[in-house]
């Protein structure tokens, strides 16, 4: 995790936004784009991360397409949160396919997570894996996502629920 703050400029955020939307845009295109040489670009792409402001060049798959239709958000409350115990659900919850993201927070719960899953069944076999087997597992809260409205990626009408 970077601890560090960059030092960005108005073209490095622009660039930004234009690799959020499609990180597979030409540096030729994005350069025209934000007024810019293409080697000028390329160098400052290198440099963003280089220092992991772009942690990733990743795709974004509909969940839907590949039989992952439900998105289910779960509040889990923890009885204790020692190291130890922390680092145990944390090695929990990585070890788990359906868990897309996962933050650890403070206030009405302990952690939040996001799951893709086939369906309720599949829910149902992960809740009592993961929670109802946890002894210390407190409590859980399941929010049941009817429809993605707001997305990075629907900006460019890719939205998972279309």
């Amino acid at each position: 995790m970077m601890t560090n703050s960059v030092s960005l400029d108005r073209f490095d955020h622009a660039l930004l936004a234009l690799v959020q939307r499609n990180n597979q845009t030409p540096a030729r295109i994005l350069a025209e784009q934000v007024g810019l040489s293409e080697s000028a670009v390329l160098r400052r792409l290198r440099q963003l991360r280089r220092t992991g402001v772009i942690a990733a060049d990743i795709a974004v798959v509909r969940p839907a397409l590949i039989g992952l239709p439900l998105t289910v958000h779960v509040l889990v409350s923890l009885e204790r949160e020692s190291a130890a115990e922390l680092d145990a659900f944390n090695r929990k919850i990585r070890s788990r396919s359906e868990v897309r993201q996962a933050w650890y927070v403070t206030g009405e719960a302990d952690f939040v997570l996001h799951l893709q899953l086939s369906g309720m069944e599949a829910y149902d076999t992960f809740a009592r894996e993961v929670f109802h087997d946890d002894p210390n597992v407190k409590a859980f809260r399941t929010i049941v996502a009817m429809r993605e409205v707001v997305s990075q990626v629907n900006a460019r009408g890719l939205s998972t629920s279309e």
